[in-house]
């Protein structure tokens, strides 16, 4: 057996004693007392060596031990022999198949355990409630929604669909495949839901962008009195920095210390993201710097925060401490890094961390990556590059990607890159508003009205539907929600009259409506500046102005990008209203003070 042992293997040559084959083997020289030593598939295998010179190759405990061993820590060649050493066992037992699909379930090949699944119940083996958990993680990681509702047929037949394992792996498995009404449905009909069932509704939510049913069903929580985990704080956290709720934030964030969860990594680097997302950045740093251990995660929670705010070198400043403390970065690392370049204009900076990644780190540049560095080359005007950079791309260039170019084109007025950009977008995807109304746009600000009544004709033939604008406000702890042109809201008459007489103030100080930006043939000024005037980001500032406290900073979170004319107003706002406005857009940070934006323009 000598010939086996790598020199630098941890099993050492005497952990190898020579028995007789048709002598028992002894306590110490037995296979499964070296299995605790084992650190990889190749040590595995020599042990495994080992039993069939010591003739218990058939032993069932040895080759449950084994198969165990594999699945634990599963890569694609630990789990191809897992498969080998099960396929071996003639009667093999649940629990064996339980490790197998335990394990398929968290390599990238998941749907491999549901045909073994398949295999093991023609030989009649009955699941339990340790088999659904793990096949319905496989479904959920391969998105495959069919095979799971399959599942939950079979886990009603055996009555097992209200395990307390078995009903969050199904509310899990929906969420992740998109069907949070079944998840729903799911949850209802348990009698007693208990804490983690709860956390996967909770996280489902979050993952589905419904924070406020996500903080409904914390409140329910509390109300039967059931101790929320810190898995429970993160999708409640999350929940805060979706509805970028600052003051019920604050509420969370005075919880999570009362109840010592602020002793876990992800619960804090949860709180960073909060802060940053509801425009408290200076809470966010104070997180980060009295934090006592710091993950990647964290290191990128921080570098991600200063890059929404705009502060690109300080995320790169971060990022250059983060090496010395000698914390190795990962996708999102880079991801904050890049888009802390786009938003700053740092053009050669943001080129040779991309470069970086791969060549330094080893870590391959993804979608996201790419996009970043080609919204870095659009904003910064030089379009050209960025078409080229989409062409060379050594990956298939995604809707997603066409779309940031045909943003580039937008802002810098370039209609025929746009024309071009715009119909690579519709042989892939025809269903997306965006690319109708930005394109629409630019034809109608450079006056081809023709090109404008053809793209509108086009959404109504594909029964494309602009998506409104819509603009969030926390004020008293309750979040008030506005829609451009919104007449609905229980103060609309007193919320206009008081956003048309500051109109009127703006326009002393120099506001002068942008009403390029509305494109309807046929329109007079005075329509299209009324049409301006109530964009949902200026109702939810006036509703502020209305409903807080002299001084008091507003915040307003908005659904799409913030457009020209509503920068150039919030900017006067903050001037004239001696207020700090902070607005979240689908982008990033814009915080408004003495008639300047932080983003200095470059937005």
């Amino acid at each position: 057996m000598a010939t086996l042992i790598s020199p630098n293997s941890p099993l050492s040559h005497s952990d190898f004693k020579t028995t007789n084959p048709r002598t028992p083997t002894s306590e110490s020289t037995h296979p499964l007392s070296l299995l605790p030593k084992c650190t990889s598939l190749k040590e595995l295998k020599q042990i495994q060596a080992y039993s069939i010179k010591a003739q218990l190759h058939n032993d069932t405990v040895v080759i449950t031990k084994l198969i165990n061993l594999c699945t634990l820590n599963p890569t694609s060649s630990s789990m191809d022999h897992a498969h080998h050493l099960f396929d071996q066992i003639p009667h093999p037992q649940i629990f064996l198949f339980n490790f197998m699909a335990r394990g398929y379930a968290r390599t990238d090949t998941p749907l491999r355990a549901i045909v073994l699944f398949v295999q093991i119940l023609c030989l009649g083996l009955v699941p339990d409630y340790y088999t659904f958990p793990s096949l319905l993680k496989a479904c959920a990681r391969a998105k495959s929604l069919e095979e799971g509702k399959q599942l939950h047929c079979l886990a009603i037949k055996h009555e097992l669909s209200n395990d307390m394992y078995v009903s969050p792996a199904l509310i899990n498995m929906y969420t992740e495949c998109n069907d949070i009404g079944s998840a729903r449905c799911t949850f209802n009909r348990i009698v007693e839901p208990c804490v983690v069932t709860y956390n996967a509704m909770i996280n489902g939510y979050v993952r589905d962008s419904q924070p406020n049913e996500a903080l409904s069903l914390f409140r329910e929580m509390q109300a039967k009195n059931l101790k929320p985990t810190d898995v429970t704080m993160l999708g409640v956290i999350s929940s805060c920095a979706l509805l970028g709720a600052l003051d019920l934030g604050k509420w969370i964030h005075e919880y999570v210390k009362d109840n010592c969860f602020n002793q876990y990594v992800k619960v804090n680097t949860a709180l960073i993201d909060m802060y940053a997302k509801c425009g408290s950045l200076d809470d966010a740093v104070s997180i980060f710097e009295n934090m006592d251990a710091r993950d990647t995660q964290a290191w990128s929670a921080m570098i991600m925060a200063y890059a929404v705010h705009g502060h690109g070198f300080k995320a790169i400043s971060v990022f250059e401490e983060m090496g010395r403390a000698l914390v190795h970065p990962d996708e999102i690392t880079f991801l904050g890094l890049l888009y802390a370049c786009s938003h700053t204009g740092l053009v050669d900076e943001g080129c040779r961390f991309l470069h970086s990644m791969s060549a330094k780190y080893g870590i391959i540049p993804g979608i996201k990556h790419y996009g970043c560095v080609l919204d870095l080359l659009g904003r910064a005007g030089q379009l050209n590059d960025a078409y080229k950079f989409v062409e060379d791309l050594p990956i298939e260039p995604t809707p997603i990607l066409w779309r940031t170019l045909l943003a580039a084109c937008s802002s810098h007025d370039n209609v025929e890159l746009g024309k071009l950009v715009v119909e690579r977008i519709f042989k892939m995807d025809k269903s997306h508003d965006g690319d109708y109304v930005i394109f629409s746009n630019m034809c109608a600000k450079a006056g081809r009205w023709e090109d404008v009544n053809y793209i509108r004709k086009l959404m109504i033939d594909r029964g494309v539907v602009k998506a409104p604008g819509c603009s969030l406000i926390e004020v008293n702890n309750t979040v008030h929600e506005f829609f451009s042109g919104d007449g609905t809201h229980t103060e609309y008459r007193e919320l206009h009259q008081a956003l048309d007489k500051l109109v009127e103030e703006l326009k002393l100080v120099g506001y002068n409506p942008d009403t390029s930006l509305v494109s309807y043939p046929g329109m007079d000024d005075e329509e299209k500046e009324a049409i301006l005037r109530y964009h949902s980001e200026k109702l939810a500032i006036a509703f502020g102005l209305l409903n807080t406290p002299p001084g008091t900073t507003i915040r307003v979170v908005k659904n799409l990008r913030i457009c020209r004319d509503c920068h150039s107003a919030a900017k006067l706002i903050s001037f004239v209203s001696g207020r700090h406005l902070i607005l979240r857009d689908m982008q990033r940070f814009h915080h408004f003070s003495d008639g300047k934006c932080s983003c200095g323009d470059y937005w």
